[in-house]
């Protein structure tokens, strides 16, 4: 049997890190950081973090909301969506985790456009 991708990226523990490289890109990024300057930073990586384990076949310790109430009214533009995208391979990257998990992750995260992009 194949290890499920939460096993594959590490368990809660490797995935926290990369959900945490993930927000500390977010901040930095030009494209996207205005959106997350008001935000609790602890609080936003937690819920990536949770997020992400939940949604890779962990425990299911996700308790906010979906991806569409989350981002509707929002207006995100695809250049954002796209910055989110490139920081999450940065995070993974840096997290050392292969080639074919990136992949596996950026199609789950590509897969949540509709109900991020322009809701």
């Amino acid at each position: 049997m194949s290890q499920s991708l939460y096993e594959r990226l590490g368990g809660s523990e490797g995935i926290t890190a990369i959900a945490n490289d993930v927000v500390d890109n977010h901040m930095v990024n030009s494209a996207i950081s205005q959106r997350f300057q008001d935000s609790d930073l602890d609080k936003l990586k937690h819920a990536a973090a949770t997020f992400f384990i939940t949604g890779t076949g962990g425990p299911e310790v996700y308790e906010g909301k979906d991806m569409l109430s989350a981002h509707k009214g929002m207006n995100i533009s695809a250049t954002e969506f796209m910055g989110v995208l490139d920081d999450a391979l940065l995070a993974l990257a840096k997290n050392n985790i292969a080639q074919r998990e990136q992949e596996e992750v950026l199609f789950v995260l590509y897969s949540m456009r509709p109900h991020i992009v322009h809701v």
